[in-house]
């Protein structure tokens, strides 16, 4: 097996959670003839998972953009904020920076973007989204594509889903101060340069997503 204790360790990413990390733990202890709670991580609290995992990425990442203003002499609260990718990442980084004071003004994820000048009420688009599946049809915001959601002004943007969502093509419309990286490389090689020659702060997401892997560690 390429998985286990001593060797890789998987973790919750793209479209898994607790109970896939539970059926992994499962299968391989099934494998093995006896229970292996150190296969994988993000397991359920209730054989062995940790407390806060869920939410330790996003966290993780706000505190990295707490630090970053902070380097910049830029103060956090009022700070204007898009977020591409509203999942676990996304979604709890949105929620922490709403309570900092800052105003999230447009989030999207695969379906499509919203935007409101005015700022989007997080608990709400929360709600929405468990309900209806996609943050697209929040009654408080207008409908934009996926790519208004990364060349939005703002002060703060945070991809936070796919990789390779800014690149050359795209890199020079970008006007956010402050990127924080959240997803696994959204930004490729090109535009990191292009990035860097405007002026534009990028926390990379080795350190940028980096609270779950910590927290797993532990």
């Amino acid at each position: 097996m390429f998985i286990g204790p001593e060797a890789d360790i998987p973790a919750p990413d793209m479209y898994t959670d607790s109970k896939v990390m539970g059926w992994i733990m499962d299968t391989y202890s099934m494998q093995k003839g006896f229970s292996v709670p150190g296969v994988v991580t993000g397991k359920p609290l209730s054989i062995g998972g940790s407390l806060g995992r869920s939410g330790a990425t996003g966290r993780g990442c706000v505190n990295c953009i707490s630090a970053a203003a902070e380097h910049l002499d830029m103060d956090v609260k009022g700070s204007t904020v898009s977020v591409q990718g509203f999942g676990k990442v996304g979604a709890v980084a949105a929620g922490l920076l709403d309570e900092m004071g800052c105003k999230v003004v447009a989030v999207g994820d695969s379906k499509g973007g919203i935007f409101n000048g005015r700022g989007i009420n997080i608990a709400d688009l929360i709600k929405h989204k468990g309900e209806s599946g996609s943050v697209v049809g929040f009654c408080e915001a207008d409908t934009i594509s996926s790519t208004d959601v990364l060349e939005i002004p703002c002060d703060i943007l945070i991809p936070a889903a796919l990789e390779n969502q800014i690149w050359e093509g795209n890199a020079d419309k970008i006007q956010a101060k402050i990127i924080a990286e959240g997803a696994n490389g959204p930004t490729t090689p090109g535009a990191d340069e292009i990035l860097d020659e405007r002026g534009v702060f990028v926390i990379p997401d080795i350190l940028a997503n980096a609270g779950g892997v910590i927290v797993s560690y532990f």
